[in-house]
């Protein structure tokens, strides 16, 4: 047993950094791609945290109520959807409002010169 994970290494990033990352990315992207705002994100990956505790429980027989290994799952599992999240989004600006806006990088973009954002 390690601080991070309940039973091994191995079972953990498979687990929950691979699968579970894996839906914390179509999550963000989803939510992003939806336009709806940032604290429904928050939600959507906590019942994923959730989810991965029962998997972590019913396949390697980890302890089901450890809110250590909880506040960990969710902790991985949102920085990635955050991540995507932001991606996607960033995308949609410039694509959207590519008269209005251009990208400045993977996670943000900014007035294009010479434009004014009027809100």
């Amino acid at each position: 047993m390690g601080i991070l994970y309940g039973s091994s290494m191995p079972a953990f990033i498979m687990l929950v950094v691979v699968l579970g990352g894996l839906a914390a990315a179509a999550t963000g992207r989803s939510i992003a791609t939806t336009w709806r705002p940032l604290p429904i994100l928050f939600w959507f990956i906590f019942l994923l945290s959730l989810a991965m505790r029962f998997l972590s429980f019913a396949l390697f027989e980890e302890p089901l109520l450890s809110i250590q290994y909880l506040v960990v799952d969710y902790a991985i599992l949102i920085g990635i959807a955050l991540v995507s999240y932001r991606v996607t989004r960033t995308n949609q600006m410039v694509t959207q409002y590519s008269w209005l806006y251009q990208k400045t990088g993977p996670f943000g973009w900014k007035l294009k010169p010479g434009q004014q954002d009027n809100y």
